[in-house]
């Protein structure tokens, strides 16, 4: 059974998600104050976190930043905060989805599923060894899941690997935000994309010597993004 901590302080909100996902089969635990939260989420291995933003002695932005610095725990931000530089910035702190209160119960339950029925399948892989692809001085190791640029490790969360690796094994093809959302995060992007765009800005930020002057990851204006060889 996997387990899931919710860390949010309004009682209703977090009971309604944990009636819904056990419903479902999921164990979950609550977790009302910031600081316990982050500390219950550092200390035990949970499948996955659902972690609100505005909470007493610790904000999500926080919670986010140190469970990522230690684990590639799926972690869903389910928060009021509606402004696109809350959910960039929440993206940008390794979140691998954001969903804005007041939602669906049903579809953060299937948000929840879609994460994990992913993360299963990529902790248990099976590739082949040292599949590699290697161009131009970038080195993606999919067997171990690490990335090189010109010889140096540079770290990477879950979905961004996935993205790049998806990019990178479909060199001059362009596909739309919409299209990257749906293969990565195995969902309709119902609108919400700006998922796809803080996400090619962190791998541009790690693998391309001028962000401004991309020259692995091209943006195709009004279209999308190409991987280019």
């Amino acid at each position: 059974m996997s387990t899931i901590l919710i860390i949010e302080d309004e009682t209703s909100i977090a009971e309604l998600e944990k009636d819904y996902l056990e419903l479902s089969g999921f164990d979950v635990m609550i977790e009302n104050d910031g600081c316990e939260g982050a500390a219950h989420a550092l200390s035990e291995d949970f499948d996955l976190i659902i972690l609100d933003l505005m909470l007493p002695n610790m904000d999500g932005f926080e919670i986010c930043r140190l469970i990522r610095e230690k684990k590639n725990t799926p972690i869903i931000i389910v928060s009021a905060k509606k402004d696109d530089i809350d959910k960039i910035r929440g993206l940008g702190m390794g979140s691998d989805d954001y969903i804005t209160k007041p939602f669906s119960p049903s579809e953060l339950v299937a948000r929840v599923k879609a994460h994990l029925a992913r993360y299963k399948r990529l902790t248990t892989s099976n590739l082949p060894e040292n599949e590699i692809i290697e161009i131009r001085g970038l080195k993606i190791d999919k067997t171990a899941r690490r990335v090189y640029v010109n010889g140096v490790e540079k770290t990477f969360t879950t979905k961004e690997f996935d993205l790049l690796t998806f990019l990178a094994k479909h060199p001059n093809h362009v596909f739309s935000k919409e299209e990257l959302f749906k293969e990565i995060w195995e969902m309709e992007s119902v609108g919400d994309i700006a998922t796809v765009t803080v996400h090619i800005k962190k791998i541009r930020e790690k693998i391309e010597k001028t962000t401004s002057k991309p020259q692995y990851i091209e943006t195709i204006w009004g279209v999308g993004y190409r991987f280019k060889v």
